[in-house]
């Protein structure tokens, strides 16, 4: 299952997290866009709960996140702290 994801709300995702909006490499961003990414396809698995691809996608997906976010917390605590409280991540 491919999910459609404007190039303007990747494009967002990243204005507001990653500093600029072609920012597409800050860690910060990227956690962001997985955890939208993640929220798509738990939406989708609610309804197709057979759809064992969108899955696995999901949780390769929570899998990136997770190193992403270890990564984050070992390099500046402050910003990864920041990130999980306006994600609303519980960690």
């Amino acid at each position: 299952m491919a999910t459609y994801r404007p190039k303007e709300k990747i494009e967002e995702i990243f204005a507001q997290y990653g500093g600029n909006a072609k920012n597409t490499g800050s860690t910060e961003g990227q956690i962001a866009l997985f955890t939208f990414r993640i929220a798509e396809l738990s939406n989708h698995l609610n309804t197709n709960h057979k759809d064992h691809s969108s899955r696995r996608t999901l949780l390769q997906l929570v899998g990136k996140r997770k190193r992403l976010l270890g990564y984050l917390a070992k390099k500046d605590i402050t910003k990864y702290r920041e990130l999980i409280e306006t994600l609303n991540i519980r960690k």
